[in-house]
């Protein structure tokens, strides 16, 4: 999927476009390079074609994983590209990537011409909403087992490919546990 399939896509009620009102570009970002490093301005959102990249925050002692998104999804420091302010979260390729970027600047004009744009980016914003409630509640109500378990329901081919320790770091526990979490699973 390219981002004009989904963008259609979200936009699944109206007639599909041939072209965005916007301009996009293609970028690559290597195996481990940062997208958007902590305290950086978010410039742009990114469609991932290919890819997994993960969102992580500095804790008082370590950094954690906030989340992981994978192919067909959209990333960026969310909080730092609406509001234009320094991102307190970091943006790293887990392996490498190939995304199609849009600037804030585009973004923001096509918002004033075109009111498809602003459905468009009013649903991506209630995905990210109910995505950021739902990992709230899952670490609120869940184990970790529930929600490694989860994570193989959501993404099962791409598991695989996240380091064990990022996972652990993402679930809130060491690899030491998740490796029994891991190992009860597999019996």
């Amino acid at each position: 999927m390219r981002f004009l399939e989904f963008y259609n896509n979200v936009l699944y009620d109206e007639e599909p476009v041939k072209d965005v009102p916007f301009p996009i570009e293609k970028v690559f970002f290597a195996k481990g390079k940062v997208i958007t490093p902590f305290d950086a301005i978010e410039g742009s959102v990114y469609f991932i074609n290919k890819g997994i990249v993960e969102l992580s925050i500095k804790s008082y002692m370590t950094e954690k994983i906030i989340d992981f998104f994978f192919e067909n999804e959209m990333v960026a420091s969310l909080t730092s590209f609406l509001l234009q302010s320094k991102s307190d979260v970091q943006v790293t390729a887990l392996l490498d990537c190939e995304l199609e970027k849009v600037t804030y600047g585009d973004l923001m004009t096509a918002y004033q011409k075109d009111l498809r744009i602003n459905k468009f980016g009013r649903r991506i914003m209630e995905g990210a909403y109910i995505r950021k409630s739902d990992r709230e509640k899952a670490l609120l109500t869940k184990t970790a087992e529930e929600i490694y378990g989860g994570m193989f329901e959501k993404q099962p081919r791409y598991i695989s490919y996240i380091p064990v320790n990022k996972i652990a770091k993402y679930l809130g526990i060491h690899p030491e546990s998740l490796s029994r979490i891991r190992k009860k699973l597999n019996s």
